[in-house]
């Protein structure tokens, strides 16, 4: 346990707590679900409140993206691999054998749980210091496969139709903060436009806002 604090930059006063956040369910009932409940809301809060200080220029819409990215399951096992979390995790050997250690939904759970141990330990702040520290910025997730580009993607192909374009339509901002506008495309016909910090992030916004328009799955 003592690595795994050194990994999250943070050393708990209340150890237990720790042990229990690692704890999966296949231990029984002094398992990890309760914090992974109350993990899950102090997620959702601090990332809602970073994201919203950060991209003072993006509307709703474009924040709900950003954090459902940020807070989605391969972000949380993505973090819990980078901590080496699942190495940490106490379960029974039969989980263990099955590959339960290397399970996205199982280091989210975890994950989740953590950050909850850490701000039943040390505050609000200390959670979110952990975060600060250990999330990856949204163009560094490594999305899963049905993002809103191949949501999009998908969608306009059924039946044999055209694959979306994307182009960069536009610029602003000062160098070191710039926004990029994209426009994606099918057949040459605009169906949508995006804008974010990161062309990346300008044609996801773009892909998200397609598919509101068509009505496919967002």
């Amino acid at each position: 346990m003592m690595q795994l604090e050194e990994a999250l930059g943070y050393r708990f006063r209340n150890r237990d707590l720790l042990q229990r956040a690692l704890t999966h369910p296949s231990m029984g009932k002094k398992d990890n679900q309760r914090l992974e409940f109350l993990g899950d809301a102090v997620l959702q809060y601090l990332m809602s409140d970073k994201l919203f200080r950060e991209y003072p220029e993006d509307r709703e819409g474009s924040l709900t993206h950003l954090r459902a990215l940020l807070v989605c399951e391969a972000a949380l096992s993505q973090v819990a691999r980078g901590l080496g979390v699942g190495e940490a995790l106490i379960m029974d050997k039969g989980e263990a054998l099955t590959g339960g250690r290397e399970k996205p939904s199982v280091l989210c759970d975890a994950m989740e749980a953590i950050l909850a141990a850490v701000y039943l330990d040390g505050g609000m702040e200390a959670a979110r210091g952990v975060m600060d520290r250990c999330w990856p910025g949204p163009e560094d997730v490594q999305r899963p496969t049905q993002d809103s580009k191949g949501a999009l993607q998908e969608l306009l192909q059924r039946g044999g139709g055209e694959p979306p374009e994307y182009r960069i339509t536009g610029q602003s901002g000062p160098a070191h903060a710039p926004r990029f506008q994209a426009t994606v495309y099918r057949g040459g016909e605009a169906l949508a436009t995006g804008e974010g910090h990161t062309k990346k992030h300008a044609e996801q916004e773009a892909a998200l806002r397609a598919l509101e328009k068509l009505g496919g799955p967002v």
